[in-house]
């Protein structure tokens, strides 16, 4: 297995105040992946990227970017790393060209006229590029600070909240980018709440409440150990209640009383839908239509919060 692009290990971070916003994360992120770590306002996403990228010290822990320590070497790991904040922080006076310019000096790396030229295209920012950013509008601010972030070449580029009040064209242009730079060898570590945009995008999703990693998987591994299915029958006449005798299977009543609804688990060896449906012929509750589907990656999110990490599954 190739060593892990960054690598963070027993990170914590108490605050003065007693808040622990940082209980012990460990965390491996892959070379060229995306990567979601998602969670509620609060969970503790910003407070470890801000960490890694040495804007806030830990209390406890290692960090390694690019075989680089990021806590005795803060500058080699941080020309790694490129950051799009939340908040907008940039002179508003300043050219969106000379933004982007000036960020990339910063770094040390030699002007690159068409670097820059190209990032400012792919974010349909080229037309703009002599305007001053008060003059942009919302989108186009949040279009500046990609590009600012992506103009010294950083390989690990990390999108806090990037689509957080943006329109959904702006949203679709940016997963656009996203994709492109995963294919020149970014690896995009992004947080978010938007569920639908960490199941479209990301390659691994971690879930984050608390300050506490609950869990990190592949998308589709955590949506197979960790979803449910639901059976849901159309029933020939509306109940008012679930009958005695059909405690076992816990279901419950939808639609007004004309759906019945049964949760099971897809991986287990029984499914018990055989025995209900016997046990529904017995009892003569009929029904016109039956219909499965899967839990969403949002169903996940919401349980695995809820029940605080009681569905941890190892990483």
């Amino acid at each position: 297995m190739t060593e892990p692009i960054l690598s963070v290990r027993g990170v914590s971070k108490t605050y003065a105040s007693g808040v622990h916003a940082l209980h012990a994360v460990d965390l491996d992120i892959r070379k060229g992946e995306i990567f979601a770590l998602l969670g509620p306002n609060g969970a503790g996403k910003t407070t470890l990227i801000s960490i890694i990228c040495g804007i806030v010290t830990p209390s406890t822990g290692t960090i390694t970017v690019g075989g680089c320590d990021a806590i005795r070497n803060p500058k080699g790991a941080r020309r790694q790393i490129g950051l799009v904040p939340q908040e907008l922080a940039t002179d508003m006076f300043e050219t969106v060209e000379a933004t982007c310019r000036f960020s990339r000096g910063l770094f040390g790396h030699p002007q690159k006229s068409g670097h820059i030229d190209e990032i400012l295209r792919d974010l349909s920012l080229y037309d703009k590029r002599k305007a001053k950013i008060m003059e942009l509008s919302g989108g186009m601010k949040r279009r500046v600070l990609i590009a600012k972030a992506l103009a010294h070449e950083p390989d690990i580029l990390f999108l806090d909240e990037p689509t957080a009040g943006v329109d959904v064209a702006l949203r679709r242009d940016m997963w656009k980018l996203v994709h492109k730079l995963r294919e020149r060898g970014t690896t995009i570590i992004l947080t978010t709440h938007y569920i639908e945009e960490a199941e479209e995008m990301a390659d691994r999703v971690g879930v984050i409440s608390g300050g506490k990693l609950l869990v990190v998987d592949e998308k589709a591994a955590l949506m197979k150990k960790l979803g449910k299915r639901e059976l849901d029958l159309a029933l020939n006449e509306p109940m008012t209640a679930i009958p005695a005798g059909l405690e076992e299977w816990h279901l419950a009543l939808e639609n007004d009383g004309k759906t019945l609804r049964y949760v099971f688990d897809a991986q287990a060896e029984r499914t018990g839908i055989p025995s209900l449906l016997r046990k529904l012929g017995e009892m003569e509750i009929g029904f016109k239509d039956l219909e499965t589907s899967k839990s969403s990656l949002e169903d996940i999110f919401v349980d695995l919060v809820r029940d605080g990490g009681r569905q941890e599954q190892p990483a």
